[in-house]
């Protein structure tokens, strides 16, 4: 009997969307995310429902155990990769996990300062197979991360001028990653992985006021104002100091690329931010 395919973080905006795909190829999968009730209320029977913290190494064994193949990402609020990520990696190595696809972020290899690239390099560091699925921002930042500032401010709210962001739907990075699962031919890869447009947060918001039916304005801070506002808003400082610098790459150019890389790996167009808009309209009602 074939192992099943692990996705951490499947109760995630890109995790779920993995495990929805690999389920679809008639997969196995085994997910795994804090909270096992959320898991199963999401999934049901389809999957195998293991609790993993990433912070608490008692959940490893389960976890890793019988495992071949991963789908990993790192929790954005965890951003000591030494002390709360690399444990895990070292523990999938241990329990013989030997290909990992794992969740990075366009232009990594200009920003080793930033916690992808740590774990970009200690997966390589392990000698394991390795997909790295580096992805420009999410559209669903906007819904999530964006939601609060949109609906009551109808605002985005990001220190990053007049650059262009190629936005990618997570739908389309979860149907990469779970053919890279499936598949062969996928380890040893890096995929930049964008949408099929590079918009300004400018171009993005008139799409968002025309589809939502209100104006949507884009506030464009200077990085340090960025900064103490988010972590005045609540932010944890050392999320909100990863947020800027991640947008102060964008800034300078990071997100601007269109690749094609979607259409290439899966035979069709990747998804539009309009249609993005139009699906997820009820996120800012």
């Amino acid at each position: 009997m074939s192992s099943p395919i692990l996705v951490v973080g499947a109760l995630g905006n890109v995790g779920a969307e993995v495990v929805k795909q690999v389920l679809a190829r008639g997969g196995k999968v085994r997910a795994a995310d804090i909270d096992v009730q959320k898991l199963k209320d999401r999934f049901g029977g389809a999957v195998e429902a293991v609790r993993f913290d990433f912070t608490d190494p008692t959940t490893f064994d389960a976890t890793f155990k019988d495992i071949r193949k991963m789908y990993y990402m790192r929790p954005p609020h965890l951003t000591n990769i030494r002390r709360d990520v690399k444990p895990s990696m070292d523990a999938a190595k241990q329990a013989g996990v030997t290909h990992v696809v794992f969740l990075s972020l366009i232009g990594i290899e200009g920003a080793k300062y930033l916690p992808h690239h740590k774990v970009e390099t200690h997966f390589r560091k392990l000698g394991m197979q390795t997909t790295f699925l580096r992805c420009s921002f999410f559209m669903q930042n906007l819904n999530t991360t964006h939601c609060k500032e949109i609906n009551e401010r109808n605002e985005i709210f990001v220190p990053v001028g007049n650059a262009r962001t190629s936005f990618i739907d997570v739908r389309d990075i979860g149907l990469v990653a779970a053919l890279a699962l499936t598949e062969e031919g996928h380890a040893a890869k890096n995929y930049d992985l964008t949408g099929s447009e590079a918009l300004d947060y400018w171009e993005a918001t008139r799409i968002m006021s025309e589809e939502l039916g209100r104006r949507i304005s884009y506030r464009n801070p200077n990085p340090l104002y960025f900064l103490i506002e988010t972590v005045r808003r609540g932010t944890p400082f050392m999320f909100a100091l990863v947020q800027t610098g991640l947008y102060t790459s964008t800034r300078f150019g990071m997100a601007k690329y269109v690749t094609g890389e979607v259409e290439k790996l899966t035979g069709r167009k990747s998804i539009s931010f309009r249609q993005y808009v139009i699906d997820y309209k009820d996120s800012w009602l």
